[in-house]
């Protein structure tokens, strides 16, 4: 990472929303501002509501910082406006956003750059309901047999998604998937060890974090397990061999390339028996509450939160200047 001081001095740090992530957002944004603070940085906090666009354009900060979560904040369009006012800000572009949202788009990108993901099928809500139900089910059970995972095509923090082993579990998850997103993602689900792989990038190129072991006490790391102390015991770095673990950063850093990430990502994965990283999704703006797996990660790696985060601002207006 450089060692640069850092010259982003006011940062607005957006948290909120509308999203079914908003009360995480808040959190995530709480803790950003509290860090980048520590570290000397005049800091506001804003939610993005029709009062946002107004207030950046009369007093532009030098880096917002989007702490959202769902939609409002990893679809792209808020970073695209950003870039339309032409004020920097810590994240992907919004092309990238925009990528890395739609899951079954991740996947293949990623897999394209030979990575190994899940075998998959993705199904409208109109194409699951025209061409009857039980049909679609027969298809999917004889050429994807469960186990399997259903998630919305897009949205975060594993909310509407669910492990099925079953039929009549696969048409219960159907439902509760189609309840998040016109679209869902049935994949294989890949039985092992559950890692997560931070990548962090403050202009010397992106340097992948040491992978964070998730191990939740219900077997299923949910939105409960996820944002609930004691639900989840994570274990930073991940008990997976060496050589394992270097091969699943080394997969971590290509899906962070191949969809054109920068700043901060977090890549999800599942380390089968072989010892084999499928990559499962990719996080453009992951969980920055005090049980995330990034804080983890950089505290394994040595590193001081507050100063990755000022870091970050920094980059995100050096990047600005040199566009």
């Amino acid at each position: 990472m450089t060692n640069s001081s850092p010259t982003a001095r006011r940062v607005a740090v957006l948290g909120g929303g509308i999203s079914h992530e908003r009360d995480i957002s808040l959190k995530s944004a709480r803790q950003v501002a509290d860090a980048l603070a520590a570290h000397g940085v005049d800091v506001h906090l804003l939610d993005p509501d029709a009062a946002l666009l107004p207030t950046l354009i009369a007093d532009p900060p030098d880096v917002v910082w989007p702490a959202l979560h769902g939609a409002s904040g990893e679809d792209g369009a808020l970073r695209a406006l950003l870039e339309f006012l032409g004020i920097p800000y810590v994240g992907s572009a919004s092309d990238a956003t925009r990528l890395a949202w739609d899951k079954p788009t991740a996947k293949t990108i990623v897999a394209r750059a030979g990575v190994p993901t899940p075998h998959s099928i993705t199904l409208t809500r109109d194409a699951f309901r025209e061409l009857g139900a039980e049909s679609v089910l027969t298809v999917m059970n004889r050429e994807l047999p469960p186990p399997l995972a259903v998630k919305p095509a897009q949205g975060g923090s594993a909310q509407g998604v669910s492990l099925v082993s079953s039929d009549e579990e696969l048409r219960r998850a159907m439902v509760l998937a189609y309840t998040y997103c016109d679209v869902a993602l049935v994949e294989e689900r890949i039985l092992g060890t559950e890692i997560c792989i931070g990548i962090i990038d403050t202009g010397d190129g992106p340097v992948a974090l040491p992978a964070v072991e998730i191990e939740p006490r219900s077997g299923v790391y949910g939105f409960e397990a996820r944002y609930n102390a004691g639900e989840t015991r994570f274990y930073a770095p991940a008990r997976i061999a060496d050589d394992v673990a270097a091969r699943a950063t080394e997969s971590a850093l290509a899906a962070h390339r191949a969809l054109g990430l920068r700043h901060i990502s977090r890549i999800d994965m599942m380390i089968d028996g072989a010892g084999t990283a499928w990559f499962l999704e990719a996080s453009v703006m992951p969980g920055l509450t005090e049980t995330s797996t990034l804080a983890l990660a950089l505290d394994a790696a040595g590193h001081d939160v507050g100063w990755v985060y000022a870091e970050l601002a920094h980059a995100a207006l050096r990047g600005a200047s040199h566009s």
